[in-house]
């Protein structure tokens, strides 16, 4: 059999191969050449079609959307639909309800009748909630130089709006309920309440209530969160006193007249004494008196000049210390170093020490605010030194110190605390099983009909 193949392939070689010539070139053409060869030419586009409109191409969407926009806007939604999800979910709606229209055969509204809805919508109404031309003028006017929006697409959203609420009145249809539904409804409706109260004052509930040292230590276990002591920051800080710069302080007298005429309010003039024939006198109608202004003002000039040189003072002694935190910058000073500590002591300024603290807890006689502290807290090693703080008339330049972390004190050190936690903890636990044993002994009562001013006092102990 092999060489009976062998002899008739060397019989019909250029036969053979001429044909496995031509069936590899034919299909050389077909599968390589610049065209498909079989089947169209033209790329492949996915369409995504949303009731009329493709979403793949740019017009569509952006239309969705422009004119879901001008619609919320209108109807006075738009700042319900400031997210961009949003308004692409309403414009999704707004196409659809739309499609849905178009299949039940809604016709577009008329001109009276797009001329009422135009009566009524948010933009165009004025303060007492009528429709207000002025408003409408105004929309006309700012149209004509929007080159985005013209008339015709203002009336083609009204349009679509008008009978998207048609739509929506179908799709609502009317509500069915059960006439026993009804009765119940109007029943309570027409139904007057009364309310009795019988109380027992938790002021006067005063159990007693032991207190075992395991008991005591079992309940700080259980809330030792609250009794956990927080982060505390200690600082140190220089103090620039505004009455330690008042020598410095030159002011003119004309410095003086026009601090005091541009706070006129905080200086009125001082109370005249009357005597008793003043009191008695009899007012003289149509004759005004008036004191003169120069009087005025030399009674109350010592004031005025007092609260002026304050002022400068403050103003001098927040610069003094706005200029020290500038030369630390500048020097790249750390404090509590030798450099620092001669700066300090050629300005001849005074190191004092903070305790510890956070911005709930500030010790009352440094006089801070909330905000100090917060300035004082956010201070780490990398970052020891704040700005110049107003603290009244004064300033301060706090300087990290160090970073106290979180710690749980031992029981013996917040004794009294945990006890008088414990204690109220209990007292509540009991007040409410007191409660529960009261409403054991009145509902048999209530339910008996009895009425409760007299179940209330019929138990122990009594309510009001």
């Amino acid at each position: 059999m092999i060489s009976w193949i062998q002899r008739s392939f060397q019989l019909h070689f250029r036969i053979i191969f001429f044909v496995l010539l031509a069936v590899t070139i034919v299909s050389f053409i077909f599968t390589i050449g610049s065209t498909p060869g079989i089947g169209s030419a033209a790329p492949r586009v996915l369409h995504q079609e949303f009731f009329g409109l493709d979403l793949t191409k740019p017009g569509d969407s952006r239309r969705l959307l422009d004119d879901a926009g001008l619609s919320a806007n209108l109807r006075g939604i738009g700042y319900i639909l400031q997210d961009a999800a949003a308004l692409e979910g309403y414009g999704f709606r707004r196409v659809a309800c739309l499609a849905l229209a178009d299949q039940l055969k809604i016709p577009a509204p008329t001109a009276e009748e797009l001329a009422a809805q135009i009566q009524t919508l948010p933009i165009f109404l004025g303060e007492d909630g009528r429709f207000d031309a002025g408003n409408y003028a105004r929309f006309r006017d700012n149209l004509k130089t929007n080159p985005r929006v013209s008339e015709d697409d203002i009336a083609r959203v009204l349009s679509g709006d008008v009978r998207v609420e048609r739509v929506q009145r179908l799709l609502a249809g009317p509500g069915y309920v059960l006439p026993g539904e009804v009765e119940d409804h109007l029943r309570r409706t027409a139904a007057t309440w009364t309310i009795a109260v019988a109380s027992y004052d938790y002021a006067a509930f005063q159990p007693d209530i032991p207190a075992a040292e395991d008991a005591l230590a079992r309940f700080y276990d259980d809330h030792a969160g609250n009794y956990e002591v927080p982060v505390h920051t200690g600082v140190d800080y220089v103090e620039f006193r505004a009455e330690d710069r008042l020598g410095s302080v030159k002011i003119t007298d004309d410095e003086v007249r026009a601090y005091y005429e541009a706070n006129l309010t905080r200086f009125p003039p001082p109370e005249e004494k009357k005597t008793a024939e003043d009191k008695s006198a009899a007012p003289q109608i149509g004759i005004q008196t008036a004191k003169d202004p120069a009087a005025i003002f030399a009674q109350v000039r010592p004031q005025v000049e007092q609260a002026l040189r304050t002022e400068r003072a403050r103003i001098l002694a927040a610069r003094v210390a706005a200029d020290l935190t500038v030369a630390m910058f500048e020097q790249n000073l750390k404090p509590r170093t030798p450099p620092f500590d001669a700066m300090l002591a050629a300005q001849n300024l005074t190191l004092k020490h903070a305790p510890p603290l956070t911005v709930e807890s500030v010790p009352a006689e440094l006089g801070w605010t909330p905000e100090i502290a917060a300035d004082a807290v956010r201070l780490t090693e990398a970052d020891p030194v704040s700005d110049a703080l107003p603290v009244g008339n004064n300033s301060v330049v706090l300087f990290w110190r160090e970073t106290l972390p979180p710690f749980r004190p031992p029981l013996a050190q917040v004794h009294d605390r945990v006890l008088a936690d414990f204690r109220e903890n209990e007292r509540r636990r009991k007040f409410v099983e007191f409660g529960q044993a009261l409403r054991r002994q009145l509902e048999p009562r209530l339910k008996a009909g009895e009425p409760v001013e007299k179940a209330a006092a019929a138990v122990e102990p009594k309510l009001e």
